[in-house]
């Protein structure tokens, strides 16, 4: 099994590095590829150290079995045919590929066997909003279907990558001092602030992040759902938090909606108003699951259901999913 990784440098391509060694994933031999900036770095694999080829267009990826890629829309459409043409398989983090018909969309708690119909050898790995949301929607769609979501997610930095985590870290400590903020990857201040914007505004003043959750998880969902969403960037530094409303068509028991969620796929319930547990993005970083909590009926509406979900954007959010992926496709 020959495994490649495309954009080693970033948060998701590290993470990739690690999960492959964490869950002892059959890779024989591993190719790491980056920009021209990166070639030539090492990476530790196994007790090896791999060298960062830089990413060309050439047949360097002749023999390679899966290449797990996230270096951006741009690198992903420009590479692809180099990446497949010889019989690999793309697994894309970016967006480059998510709404194409012919791509599969997929979340392999939710829609696994999409993944084995693949004309183009690609498949798209969801916004990491999505997923969260999808894998936790799930258990509920399987109960009564769903018909409408309104959601508001609370987005770490980490969603826009390594800098902007770095520069959370330095607002803080500039607003703490006294100082003026450096404001470079956001908008606006993030520390100590909310920002109700990620990504561009569309003509519906919806912004893209938010219309991507509607139409991502209609195609993972093969259903007819509607998702309106306000995505939201919070002062925490890694792992997403989601707050989701959900309409069934049918009213639902509550003790059903429980035992769905303690039994489903991927999804951990930590539910205790007694004890005031519930999930929190302090203590998930770095976790594998989607965590759910502040489950309840809704009282205003006869099939409403309000709950709290929390993941962590670069590993369930982005690169686990894919490695998952990867999983199934091998189990075939």
């Amino acid at each position: 099994m020959k495994i490649a990784i495309a954009g080693i440098s970033g948060a998701v391509g590290q993470e990739f590095l690690k999960l492959l060694e964490e869950r002892n994933f059959p890779a024989d031999e591993l190719l790491l590829f980056g920009s021209q900036r990166s070639a030539g770095t090492e990476y530790p694999f196994k007790g090896d150290m791999i060298r960062v080829r830089e990413l060309k267009h050439n047949d360097d990826f002749k023999g390679v079995d899966i290449a797990l890629t996230s270096a951006g829309a741009g690198v992903s459409r420009e590479f692809a045919a180099d990446i497949t043409k010889h019989g690999a398989i793309m697994i894309d983090n970016s967006s480059a590929f998510r709404m194409d018909s012919d791509v599969p969309l997929v979340v392999p708690e939710v829609n696994a066997a999409d993944a084995e119909n693949r004309p183009r050898n690609i498949i798209a790995n969801p916004n990491c909003t999505t997923i969260q949301m999808v894998v936790a929607l799930n258990p509920i769609e399987k109960l009564s279907h769903i018909t409408r979501v309104h959601i508001a997610t609370y987005q770490s930095a980490s969603g826009a990558g390594a800098a902007a985590m770095q520069e959370l870290k330095t607002q803080t400590r500039q607003a703490l001092n006294g100082e003026e903020t450096t404001v470079e990857k956001f908008k606006y201040q993030l520390a100590f602030n909310l920002i109700p914007q990620i990504d561009v505004f569309t003509d519906n003043d919806y912004t893209k992040e938010e219309m991507k959750m509607h139409n991502e998880t209609r195609k993972i969902m093969h259903s007819d759902i509607s998702v309106s969403a306000t995505a939201v960037r919070v002062p925490v530094m890694r792992a997403h938090s989601e707050a989701i409303w959900c309409e069934t068509a049918a009213p639902l028991k509550m003790e059903d909606v429980i035992e769905a969620f303690r039994s489903a796929q991927g999804v951990i319930l930590l539910d205790i108003p007694a004890d005031s547990a519930y999930p929190m993005p302090l203590n998930l970083a770095g976790s594998n699951d989607v965590y759910v909590g502040r489950v309840r009926k809704d009282f205003t509406c006869p099939n409403g259901l309000a709950f709290w979900t929390v993941g962590d954007q670069i590993r369930k959010g982005a690169a686990l999913n894919a490695i998952q992926i990867a999983e199934h496709i091998i189990k075939g």
